[in-house]
C-alpha cells in the first residue's frame, strides 16, 4: 500500500482523511498544516502520494504543488477543495496535481482517487 502525506490546516480534516486511508491499509507517513510544511515534509519523507488542501496559511496548496513538482516532477498530489473552488482546482491540475477530492470527504471517492492516481 501507499505511503501518504496529508496536508491540511484543519486538524479534523487530517484525522478524517487519515482514518479513511488507514482503513484501506495505507500508511500515513506525515501530516502538515500549511504549504511550507508540505514542501519540507515531501523532501524529508518522499511519500508515494500527497493529499493537499488548497487554502492554507503561510503558503497555499497551489504554491506548494508548484514547488514540489518543480523539484520532483513525478510527485503525485491529490488536491482537497471545498465546494465552489473549481477555478482553483483547475489551476491545481494545470500545475501538476493528479486529481481532487471535495470536502466533506466521501470515503468511496477518496479511495477511488487514491487508487487511480497510484495506478
Amino acid at each position: 500500500m501507499a505511503r501518504i502525506l496529508i496536508v491540511d490546516d484543519a486538524k479534523f480534516m487530517r484525522i478524517t482523511l487519515s482514518t479513511i486511508l488507514k482503513k484501506a491499509n495505507h500508511e500515513i507517513v506525515g501530516e502538515g498544516e500549511n504549504g511550507k510544511e508540505a514542501v519540507q515534509l515531501y523532501e524529508d519523507l518522499l511519500p508515494d502520494l500527497v493529499t493537499m488542501d488548497i487554502t492554507m496559511p503561510e503558503m497555499s496548496g497551489l504554491d506548494a504543488v508548484k514547488e514540489i513538482k518543480k523539484q520532483y516532477p513525478s510527485a503525485k498530489v491529490i488536491m482537497c477543495s471545498a465546494m465552489g473552488q473549481q477555478k482553483m482546482v483547475v489551476e491545481a491540475i494545470e500545475l501538476g496535481a493528479k486529481d481532487f477530492i471535495v470536502k466533506p470527504f466521501d470515503e468511496g471517492r477518496v479511495l477511488e482517487a487514491v487508487s487511480r492516481v497510484l495506478s
